[in-house]
């Protein structure tokens, strides 16, 4: 069994850190570690995190950013395989399991799995997560610009770190940028049975036709110039 480091950012997820927690902890995979690379987060989260999971790393930089608190998470994480998942998604049981079969052939640096919607929503919400997360990736992977989304991802540590990890400049489509630089030292899968199940929040808070315009732009932006959008507020 290979061990699995679970990297989770927050920024003030004292609402959702419980339930993702809870989901991690009723995996059957057990050789894991979860590790919380947080951004100086000035609510309950590194605290609530203690209590739900005990024997979680907090790693907490004072610098905001993604790309930041995960690379020096990954860093002094002890797993040969580093899975990613944002604080506000809960992971189903077979996921861990599915990826590290995924990876058992060496050529595999990155695997990625469909994100569905974590609370009940509409209809027209369920569908668009599914174009997304399943149709918008396979495709891209097919046309040799794999989109990964860092809510359902995991990566071979030691690619990862050789790579630089996350951008540390980017606001938006860190996860994007590092799936184009793994795909050129190895292969970039797609695993059914690895669901993930994550908020709708933004999508509620900012509207559906906002939201699909925001990310259709931006993947023009990131494959024509390399410069995808940095206005992405935060959703608390």
């Amino acid at each position: 069994m290979t061990k699995i480091s679970i990297i989770i950012p927050t920024y003030n997820e004292e609402k959702y850190i419980r339930r993702t927690l809870e989901s991690i902890k009723k995996q059957p995979y057990k050789d894991i570690e979860v590790i919380i690379a947080d951004s100086n987060s000035t609510d309950a989260t590194r605290s609530i995190a203690k209590k739900v999971y005990p024997g979680v790393i907090i790693v907490n930089k004072k610098e905001r950013g993604v790309g930041i608190a995960c690379n020096a998470s990954a860093k002094i994480a002890k797993g040969e395989l580093l899975m990613f998942i944002d604080a506000d998604t809960s992971i189903t049981r077979d996921l861990l399991s599915s990826y590290e079969n995924a990876f058992r052939d060496r050529d595999v640096v990155a695997a990625t799995g469909p994100i569905i919607p974590l609370e009940k929503t509409t209809k027209s919400i369920t569908i668009g997560y599914k174009m997304v997360s399943v149709y918008t990736v396979k495709l891209f992977m097919k046309i040799g610009k794999p989109s990964t989304i860092s809510s359902n991802l995991m990566v071979r540590k030691s690619s990862y770190l050789k790579l630089g990890g996350f951008s540390t400049t980017m606001n938006t489509y860190y996860d994007w940028d590092l799936s184009n630089r793994l795909s050129k030292v190895g292969k970039i899968v797609y695993v059914e049975k690895a669901i993930a199940k994550t908020s709708v929040r933004r999508i509620e808070k900012w509207g559906m036709f906002r939201y699909f315009g925001f990310h259709t732009g931006n993947v023009i932006r990131y494959n024509l110039f390399h410069k995808p959008k940095q206005d992405y507020e935060p959703i608390r």
